[in-house]
């Protein structure tokens, strides 16, 4: 967590209800299983500080038209 919060402190402004659960769930719905999601967060933290809504859905909508299925916008993502 110390590493987490040193790479981007906003972290700690980050709500656990609006921001942290909902992430990890469309995460997850994406196909990424509990470990992807907990080192795609451990190496990225910022990810967290992003909007789901204006940043990241539209952005896999945009892979998912190239013909990416689920899967592999979940690998694109983790990669």
């Amino acid at each position: 967590v110390a590493k987490m919060i040193t790479k981007f402190p906003n972290l700690m402004g980050c709500s656990l209800e609006e921001n942290l659960k909902p992430m990890v769930q469309w995460l997850k719905e994406l196909g990424m299983g509990d470990s992807p999601v907990a080192k795609m967060i451990t190496k990225f933290p910022n990810l967290m500080g992003y909007s789901l809504g204006e940043n990241l859905k539209p952005r896999v909508q945009w892979l998912k038209s190239l013909g990416l299925d689920d899967s592999q916008v979940a690998k694109t993502i983790a990669k």
